[in-house]
């Protein structure tokens, strides 16, 4: 779930949003993304080791090592996009992310998939009085450095915390959504405890989320009102 996201909020707007210092954008000039898959660059915002907000790139999906089934060797990584939170803890693959390494993922809106044959992409966002409007979900990196795709990397890669759905959600998807952070708690998330930043990772409130778009082959949505698919509403 929540393999599919967007961020088409400014660079400057970005900055003022998640109180992040011009020198400390290192995204350089970025573009829209109405549509984020698993693997696409996107901005996150974390810490510094000062302790000061930074705007970085990073790849959406955790790289999860895999071996062939058939030869035992190495293959391509997977990218896992999604950490649970019960498992945040539990897991080796995520705890020292949650301990160590929390971020802000900065969206526009987020789609879940409806049926099938087509299926019908529903896009949730954050509402307001004015309409929609820009969020950040609680998420977790960490840096891949090794073989990928015949070459020696070193990245930043990004994956988004989940919880059960609000009733909102649940009507798409019934058992998971995204945990959406209040801007009141972008600095908890990012620098408390983590039995203190643990108490954020529930639904966000379904009366203040809408359905923005829908419609079957929509895999793209720009917030800004441009919306790419073959159906919409």
């Amino acid at each position: 779930m929540c393999n599919l996201y967007s961020n088409t909020t400014a660079p400057e707007a970005m900055r003022q949003l998640f109180s992040v210092r011009g020198r400390n954008d290192h995204t350089g000039n970025a573009q829209p993304l109405p549509s984020i898959f698993p693997g696409n660059a996107a901005p996150l915002v974390r810490l510094t080791g000062a302790g000061e907000r930074e705007l970085v790139v990073s790849r959406f999906g955790c790289l999860l090592p895999q071996r062939s089934k058939r030869t035992g060797k190495p293959i391509l990584p997977k990218p896992v996009t999604n950490a649970r939170q019960d498992k945040l803890l539990s897991s080796p693959f995520w705890k020292q992310s949650f301990l160590e390494r929390r971020c802000l993922v900065p969206a526009s809106a987020f789609c879940e998939m409806k049926g099938r044959r087509p299926a019908v992409h529903v896009w949730f966002g954050v509402t307001g009085s004015e309409g929609s409007s820009p969020f950040a979900f609680a998420g977790i990196w960490r840096q891949f450095t090794g073989r990928y795709r015949d070459e020696h990397q070193t990245f930043t890669t990004h994956a988004i915390v989940t919880t059960t759905p609000n009733a909102l959600v649940a009507t798409v998807h019934p058992t998971r959504m995204p945990v959406i952070l209040d801007p009141d708690d972008y600095e908890t998330w990012l620098a408390a405890p983590v039995d203190v930043a643990n108490r954020l990772l529930g639904p966000f409130p379904s009366g203040r989320m809408g359905i923005l778009a829908s419609g079957a082959g929509m895999t793209s949505f720009d917030a800004g009102g441009s919306d790419v698919g073959d159906g919409g509403e």
